[in-house]
């Protein structure tokens, strides 16, 4: 039987950074029980500084790895969701050893962790970038053949399947949820990512270079991924368990040419240049209409308002350390690694 809101304890795993600081405050107000565990690889801890004065948020510095952590983490945990991950070509690359720990030895060892302790519900943040490169220009939905071309979304194919020949044998109820590019502002800011990274160049006069510019991918804004986490979480367990969702909006699929028309609409006078052939091969776009069908799932945050909003922030002094917090403000390195 489903416990009530105000009874669940939910453990993000990664809660500190780009999605899990949004996702922490969102439980919060929907008064839930919050615990985050987390490394702080990218001396993220100011994302969560405010949250301390709730007494129903908690927080374990550590890694999903350390059994012991682990366990202490886990104990009166009703949910679980994990966004840890190295996520991105560029540090897995880096660091193909921690990657290959953080996104599928230590995943593997988790669900294993779970069984026994009265989980409700397991929420996977996997990854749209799984689709990869597609054939043609139809939107590919969960049903469509996965091709990776990194190895981050190697790593999240890679536990998605183990989930799914393991789903019958657990007792709680797992959910994959295949996400988007994230966009938003965040208390962990992130200007590595597209439409961030544009928008910035674009605000700040610098000339912006973009390679591929025809290539698709689909945009969610972390509110809204936000929302469709606690969906699932509070959906009846008949309805998710062991289902496979693309998190976002098919209006939300936009090529690189469209993102920078886009901001360009805001910023007229600013310069770029369009290159052909980026290291980047994916190109995909994603057809969003399971989880609003099956759970009623609709994004509300545009692109296009959310470009405003990060243009009226820089241009009013906010994210002035960016060069100088280079690390916090995007997934560059690892300290002491």
């Amino acid at each position: 039987m489903q416990k009530s809101i105000s009874s669940r304890h939910i453990l993000i795993i990664g809660g500190a950074g780009y999605i899990g600081s949004v996702l922490s405050r969102q439980l919060l107000q929907n008064n839930y029980q919050v615990r985050v565990l987390d490394p702080l690889i990218y001396n993220n801890s100011r994302s969560l500084a405010e949250l301390w004065t709730d007494d129903r948020f908690s927080f374990i510095h550590g890694d999903m790895g350390n059994t012991d952590t682990l366990n202490q983490a886990l104990e009166g945990i009703t949910d679980v969701v994990l966004l840890a991950a190295l996520v991105g070509d560029p540090i897995c690359k880096k660091y193909p050893e921690l990657a290959q720990k953080v996104n599928d030895d230590y995943p593997k060892r988790l669900l294993n962790t779970l069984q026994g302790r009265g989980i409700q519900k397991f929420v996977f943040s996997s990854t749209c970038s799984n689709y990869g490169l597609q054939k043609d220009d139809t939107p590919a939905d969960e049903t469509a053949e996965l091709n990776p071309q990194s190895l981050y979304a190697e790593a999240k194919v890679g536990f998605e399947k183990h989930i799914l020949e393991q789903k019958t044998n657990l007792d709680f109820s797992p959910v994959i949820l295949r996400i988007a590019t994230a966009f938003g502002i965040s208390p962990r800011m992130r200007f590595d990512l597209t439409i961030s990274q544009f928008t910035r160049e674009l605000a700040l006069g610098h000339k912006l270079l973009v390679y591929d510019e025809n290539t698709w991918r689909p945009y969610c804004h972390i509110l809204d991924i936000s929302r469709a986490i606690i969906r699932v979480i509070e959906s009846p367990a008949e309805k998710v368990s062991g289902e496979v969702f693309n998190v976002g909006g098919d209006e939300g699929n936009f090529t690189k040419k469209m993102v920078v028309d886009l901001i360009q609409r805001e910023l007229p006078n600013t310069e770029f240049e369009y290159h052909v052939g980026d290291f980047d091969p994916r190109n995909y776009r994603v057809n969003f209409q399971k989880i609003k069908n099956q759970l009623g799932f609709v994004p509300e945050y545009s692109v296009e308002k959310s470009v405003k909003t990060l243009i009226k922030a820089l241009k009013q002094g906010f994210f002035t350390d960016v060069d100088e917090n280079r690390n916090f403000y995007g997934n560059y390195f690892i300290d002491d690694m």
